[in-house]
């Protein structure tokens, strides 16, 4: 299972530090892969220059081909965007001809929000808590469900496309933050399922769940997904059935850990606007150190190797889409050049 199989402690205050770890690449007897142990003989290397130079398209490109290999996929030009798995959450703004796949937990709320401001629907910027209505009413015109947009257009195959992917240890870290968690966050909770999850994975009743304000584990939760499918609410699905394939290419692919280096080339080179992204898009952060990539190195350190194998076989095609590093990377959660 490459470098997945084998985690290495690597805490958050030690990634910070020290700007590197001790790791060696070996061969896994089964499957003849690389997987990664620790030991003192071979070192990677972190500089953490904050001048982080994001892969090529055409790496990308090659990355993704790798997933629809996986997936048994093959492209039959020309795009379909009509016909997408979940239409709903793929966009299409007629002004600029640019058809945008969003992602739930892959940063896709700001992105709507500012291809809305672009596209003339939203005259001024939403505050932050304000960003999720973007989801409402005021899209709805804009997804491939929509029934304007299920009329033929020739405009619609030439549409430049783009959509934006994560690594998906941080995304499943996120998903359960915002979801699940008693965190307190931008997003919206579900928290008919957090009740649910607590209820079965403890063997009590909704009511004695509700009564005491519990909330899931973040191991249960990951053992309810595995266990009884959670993963088909759309905030757990793998990205790769989300994504408008194999009946559409994307023109581009960003991955979200690069989006404040990115999303310049895409608002002003392919779509000839102004606009730009609100939220903690900065160039200056380093994604190795954000929140998510924190407690993902914590928390799934702590998980047993059984769930974690599960979850990268469950995953697996969404892990070949950018070659994304395994949570105990020195350079974790980018995707590794």
């Amino acid at each position: 299972k490459q470098w997945y199989q084998r985690r290495v402690a690597i805490t958050a205050g030690e990634i910070g530090s020290t700007l590197s770890s001790t790791v060696n690449v070996t061969s896994s007897p089964s499957t003849d892969k690389a997987v990664t142990e620790p030991t003192k003989s071979t070192v990677f290397t972190s500089t953490y220059n904050l001048h982080l130079t994001p892969p090529s398209q055409p790496w990308i490109k090659a990355q993704f081909q790798k997933a629809m290999d996986v997936l048994h996929y093959e492209y039959n030009p020309p795009n379909d965007w009509t016909h997408c798995s979940h239409p709903r959450q793929t966009y299409y703004f007629k002004k600029m001809n640019t058809v945008f796949t969003g992602i739930p937990k892959s940063g896709c709320s700001n992105w709507i929000e500012a291809l809305l401001r672009a596209e003339g629907a939203l005259k001024v910027p939403l505050a932050s808590d304000k960003v999720k209505l973007v989801h409402g009413s005021i899209s709805t015109p804009f997804r491939m469900t929509a029934s304007a947009n299920k009329e033929f257009n020739p405009d619609l195959q030439n549409a430049f496309s783009f959509t934006v992917v994560r690594n998906p240890w941080t995304r499943l870290v996120s998903g359960y933050r915002d979801k699940l968690s008693n965190e307190v966050t931008q997003g919206n909770s579900i928290r008919h399922l957090g009740i649910k999850i607590v209820s079965v994975m403890r063997n009590i009743s909704t009511d004695h769940v509700e009564k005491n304000n519990l909330y899931p584990t973040f191991e249960e939760y990951l053992r309810y997904l595995l266990a009884y499918n959670a993963a088909n609410n759309i905030h757990f699905l793998p990205q790769n059935e989300i994504l408008c394939i194999p009946q559409s290419e994307y023109d581009v692919i960003v991955p979200l850990e690069y989006a404040g280096l990115l999303h310049d080339d895409i608002f002003e080179k392919h779509i000839n606007t102004s606009v730009r992204l609100l939220g903690s898009y900065d160039k200056t952060n380093d994604p190795r150190l954000q929140s998510s990539a924190k407690r993902a190195r914590e928390w799934f350190s702590k998980v047993d190797n059984d769930i974690i194998d599960q979850l990268y076989e469950f995953y697996k095609a969404d892990f070949y889409i950018l070659r994304y590093s395994n949570f105990s990377h020195p350079d974790f959660p980018l995707p590794l050049q």
